[in-house]
C-alpha cells in the first residue's frame, strides 16, 4: 500500500472532478471515497467535497458529520471560507473531507434567492489556499442546483454507471445537462471519465452491459472495471474506505488501478463527447416505442 503511488505523475494543477449520475445507487459515493482514498495513496493531496445531504462520504471517510460541525451548507449558504470546515481523514495521510450535514437538505431551495447562485462552491474552491492535486465532489442522485453548483466549480464529470439492466437509462438528460452548464456558465466542463461499477464477471448481462457503454463512449471508459464486492459494501459500515479495511481484496486492487489510470490520463484532452452524446441518444430514440420520440 504504501508504494502504490510508485511512478505517478502529479497534475500541474489541481484537477476537479465530478462524481454525478442522477440515478440513485450506482455507486457514485463509494467511487468519490474509495477513488479518493487511492489518489491519496499514490501520494496526491486529495479533498472530498459532500454534497450529498446523506452525508455517506462523510460516514464512509470517518469523519464527523452531525449537525453542529461546520459544513459544506455553510460554505454554500453562509459564505463560509472551505478551510474552515475542511477535515483530515483519519487513516489516510493527503485525504482531507469537507462534510455534508442533515442542513444541506434545504440548500437546494435557500439557495434559490441567494446572488450568483450557480457558481458559490466555485468561489469557494478559487479562494481556497492549501495545495491540491484532486478535488473529488460527491453528487446527490438528482440535477437541482447541488448538483449545478459542482458541475459549474468542476472541468472533468466522472460518470459511475452500474453493470445492470437499464444501466443507459437517465444518462441522456445528464449529458444535456452536462452541455447546459458548459454552454452557459462552465466552457470548461466535459465528461472525461465513465466507470463501470458492481461488475459480476460471472453474468452475461454484465458483459453486454459492459460491452455498450464501451460501445457508446470509447474513450471515456475506464479500462479497469469494480467488481462487485462485499469488502466494498462493509467498509462504510466501520467507517473507512475499503482501501483501509481490507486493503488486498479485489475492490480495493481495482480502485487503486482505477485511480493510476485516471492519474496517467491527460486531462486537458476534450474527449469524443459530442460524439457520444449523439449516438447515445439515437440509441434511445431507435429503442423507444414508435410515436413516444
Amino acid at each position: 500500500m504504501n508504494r502504490a503511488g510508485e511512478g505517478l505523475p502529479r497534475p500541474e494543477q489541481t484537477r476537479i472532478m465530478v462524481v454525478a449520475n442522477q440515478k440513485g445507487g450506482v455507486g457514485k459515493t463509494t467511487t468519490t471515497v474509495n477513488l479518493a482514498a487511492s489518489l491519496a495513496l499514490h501520494g496526491a493531496r486529495v479533498l472530498v467535497i459532500d454534497l450529498d445531504p446523506q452525508g455517506n462520504a462523510s460516514t464512509a471517510l470517518g469523519v464527523d458529520h452531525h449537525s453542529e460541525v461546520p459544513s459544506i451548507y455553510d460554505v454554500l449558504v453562509e459564505s463560509m471560507p472551505l478551510s474552515d470546515v475542511v477535515q483530515p481523514v483519519p487513516d489516510v495521510e493527503g485525504l482531507f473531507c469537507a462534510p455534508a450535514t442533515i442542513d444541506l437538505a434545504g440548500a437546494e431551495i435557500e439557495l434559490v434567492s441567494l446572488v450568483a447562485r450557480e457558481s458559490r462552491l466555485q468561489r469557494a474552491l478559487s479562494a481556497y489556499e492549501q495545495p491540491l492535486d484532486y478535488v473529488l465532489i460527491d453528487c446527490p442522485p438528482s440535477l437541482g442546483l447541488l448538483t449545478v453548483n459542482a458541475l459549474v466549480a468542476g472541468a472533468e464529470v466522472l460518470i459511475p454507471i452500474q453493470c445492470e439492466y437499464y444501466a443507459l437509462e437517465g444518462l441522456g438528460q445528464l449529458l444535456r445537462n452536462v452541455d447546459l452548464v458548459k454552454g452557459h456558465l462552465n466552457t470548461q466542463l466535459h465528461v472525461s471519465t465513465i466507470i463501470l461499477t458492481m461488475y459480476d464477471g460471472r453474468t452475461r448481462l454484465a458483459s453486454q452491459v459492459a460491452d455498450e457503454v464501451r460501445n457508446h463512449f470509447s474513450a471515456e471508459v475506464l479500462r479497469t472495471n469494480i467488481p462487485r464486492s462485499v469488502r466494498i459494501s462493509e467498509a462504510p459500515s466501520y467507517g473507512q474506505t475499503v482501501l483501509t479495511y481490507d486493503p488486498g481484496s479485489s475492490g480495493s486492487l481495482s480502485y487503486l488501478e482505477a485511480a493510476r489510470e485516471i492519474a496517467l490520463r491527460d486531462p486537458n484532452v476534450q474527449q469524443r463527447h459530442d460524439e457520444s452524446v449523439q449516438q447515445l441518444q439515437q440509441h434511445q430514440n431507435s429503442t423507444m416505442p414508435e410515436g413516444t420520440q
